[in-house]
């Protein structure tokens, strides 16, 4: 199988050796992002706000491919405060995906100053193999 991997000046700039996304051409993967703005590196305040720039990045990282939000099939979700911010998280993601709903799998994680990090896996319905 073949596989492209980009990165967008558009998206924050990777913390470390890793792109924004793989593309299979069938299947695409995006790495784990959190909610800095990608003009200005500034993290919002509050759950909501970052919720909503998370999903701003996946969107954009999605859109480098021609995909997305409604192209995704999988959602890794990972919070700071599980018990404290799902359900405003929640608000904000119910708002964002459309039914029917990815799948999705949802975690308290230890985040370095960050309250929600997401990552997903968007389908190409007819799209060209990576590579071609």
């Amino acid at each position: 199988m073949s596989w492209t991997a980009r990165t967008s000046a558009d998206l924050p700039k990777p913390a470390g050796p890793y792109s924004h996304v793989v593309d299979t051409g069938k299947f695409v993967f995006t790495a784990g992002f959190g909610p800095q703005d990608p003009a200005t590196g500034v993290v919002p305040e509050g759950i909501t706000a970052q919720t909503e720039q998370v999903l701003d990045n996946v969107e954009g990282a999605l859109g480098a491919v021609g995909l997305g939000l409604g192209d995704v099939v999988k959602a890794t979700v990972h919070l700071q405060h599980l018990d404290r911010d799902f359900a405003d998280y929640n608000e904000v993601y119910a708002r964002r995906f459309r039914s029917p709903y990815p799948v999705r799998t949802t975690v308290g994680s230890t985040l370095a100053g960050i309250l929600v990090e997401v990552d997903v896996v968007a389908v190409r319905p007819d799209g060209p193999a990576a590579g071609s």
